[in-house]
């Protein structure tokens, strides 16, 4: 029988690798003009990654068991950090995709959403620390 308690801890990865890797591949292609496959690439791991943070915000918020004491409170600050990633990266996508379309790439908009981009990452890596803080710490979700 399927568990539906195993679906946001199947989520959580994508968003987290697909986020960071898509960062780090828009400052490659930042750094160096000449990767010009680099801001389509990072553009397309932008998008999955945050459809994978919908996702993971989903199953987290209906799918998860509900957490008493001390983990509680680490429990609200990862759930905090999650929305916080999901709606910035929701934001950057969205504007993102807007200045393509009206191919105004290049404008003064692109270090706005490549700002927001950054904070996204920062933050979707505290998600990551708070959620393997409640695995690995109090041992919720995991083994």
């Amino acid at each position: 029988m399927f568990d539906t308690t195993h679906l946001h801890p199947m989520m959580v990865h994508f968003p987290i690798a697909l986020l960071v890797l898509g960062f780090f591949a828009e400052l490659l292609g930042i750094a160096c003009k000449k990767q010009v496959y680099m801001p389509k690439i990072s553009l397309y791991l932008q998008i999955t990654g945050t459809l994978g943070a919908i996702a993971a915000v989903i199953t987290g918020n209906f799918f998860t068991l509900e957490v008493k004491g001390a983990a509680e409170e680490i429990l609200e600050t990862h759930e905090n950090f999650a929305n916080i990633t999901m709606w910035i990266m929701i934001v950057a996508t969205a504007l993102r995709l807007f200045l393509i379309y009206k191919k105004k790439e290049e404008g003064p908009l692109k270090w706005f959403v490549f700002a927001l981009y950054g904070l996204g990452t920062l933050s979707v890596l505290a998600t990551g620390f708070y959620g393997g803080t409640l695995v690995y710490d109090y041992f919720i979700g995991g083994f």
